[in-house]
């Protein structure tokens, strides 16, 4: 059976580690981004980029600290080595994790990170620095102040660019991990029975992930009944009977990229309603698929997801009944990063890009329907990480 039939403990016995590993990224790759970084950030008038701790420093050094109140940052200008701006005491954990060549310069607790990265802005005679839009606010305006006459830039055309195109590995790892939580999501399907609570679920799919060799859930939602509703959930541990619709979105990630995919599916009889929404959710999900076409820009492929909804006569726009958010959201090594498929995106769509396909319908307070897989743009157009579910009753082909 697609649905039920199994338990835990057998599912978990038949989950072994994954063996169709995905290389690493491979050092020649990191350069080439650093590469990148300075020619998109040269051509918007920038000499240097300063790129905070987490997902884009991961991208562009290897290093995997993440953000805290103590400022870690890597600073790129268009030539020389990079430059690590850290913690004395974090030296020797970034040591371990970098994958670039690159300086440093630390700085003790007593001292102030942001005069660091202005002295060492002025010793390379930077006139202009682009700043990573995930640095808060505050650092942010502290180096403006602290580099004037230097002027300080928007660096979210150079990071984002060069982070919206996915390499073959990149996409390689996106595929490994897509592939394991649609696994996961197979086991989790046959484990339901009629009793079981969300919060088993949640943990079944946790272990199950682990099974494959991920570290854990990145991430798991699951939704009996009206609870489907809300997009995501509602408090409280709810218990599945028997006619209730079933969501599960969960994810894990490989080597820091991530997994995001969602099934919506019947336990047992559902309305002939419940149905007509799955199909058209279907539907409005195969439309943003075939709008995806090379060139056309990310609003695009929205209009055409919401466009499908709104013939059969709900919304418009985000009113419900219909579609309350965007079709879709880049990922990588963030769950959600640019581009986004959603109206005002106007990124035209280019080979390497990669995005969910997520059009979610919402009938208030009674049930929602979301069928997510993520697809990636090939030159010759868009290509599936996942098959879609094929029907209301088979989560799975």
């Amino acid at each position: 059976m697609a649905v039920g039939g199994s338990t835990a403990e057998n599912e978990l016995a038949q989950l072994s580690r994954w063996d169709d590993i995905a290389p690493t990224i491979a050092q020649a790759e990191y350069d080439a981004r650093i590469d990148e970084v300075r020619r998109l950030a040269s051509e918007r008038g920038a000499e240097a980029v300063l790129i905070h701790a987490g997902d884009s420093m991961r991208y562009f050094s290897g290093i995997t600290l993440g953000a805290t109140e103590r400022m870690v940052a890597l600073l790129i200008h268009l030539q020389g080595p990079p430059i690590v701006i850290c913690p004395t005491f974090e030296l020797g954990t970034i040591r371990k994790q970098i994958r670039i060549e690159a300086d440093f310069r630390l700085w003790e607790e007593d001292e102030s990170p942001v005069a660091l990265v202005a002295r060492t802005l002025r010793d390379a005679g930077a006139r202009s620095l682009a700043v990573d839009p995930m640095l808060p606010f505050q650092w942010g305006m502290q180096i403006r102040d602290a580099i004037k006459p230097a002027e300080i830039l928007d660096g979210a055309p150079a990071i984002d660019g060069c982070r919206m195109h996915k390499s073959a590995g990149e996409i390689a790892l996106l595929q490994q991990a897509m592939s394991m939580t649609l696994e996961v999501h197979r086991s989790a399907a046959r484990i339901l029975h009629p009793g079981i609570r969300q919060s088993e679920v949640i943990r079944f799919i946790d272990r199950a992930h682990r099974a494959l060799g991920a570290a854990g859930s990145y991430f798991c939602a699951v939704q009996f009944g009206r609870a489907t509703a809300y997009p995501h959930g509602l408090p409280g541990d709810n218990v599945l009977e028997e006619g209730d619709l079933v969501l599960i979105d969960t994810g894990c990630r490989v080597e820091g990229y991530h997994s995001d995919i969602t099934r919506t599916y019947a336990f047992g009889q559902v309305s002939d309603h419940e149905r007509e929404i799955w199909a058209l959710e279907k539907e409005a999900q195969q439309a943003a698929f075939d709008a995806a076409k090379l060139g056309i820009t990310c609003e695009a492929v929205d209009n055409a997801a919401r466009g499908t909804i709104e013939r059969a006569g709900l919304g418009p726009d985000y009113a419900l009944p219909g579609l309350p958010h965007r079709t879709g959201h880049g990922i990588g090594l963030s769950i959600h990063e640019p581009a986004y498929l959603v109206r005002g995106d106007k990124t035209e769509l280019v080979p390497g890009m990669c995005f969910s396909n997520e059009p979610m319908i919402v009938v208030p307070d009674r049930f929602g329907i979301r069928l997510e897989d993520h697809f990636y743009m090939t030159p010759d157009g868009p290509a599936w990480f996942t098959q879609p579910q094929p029907d209301i009753d088979r989560p799975f082909g």
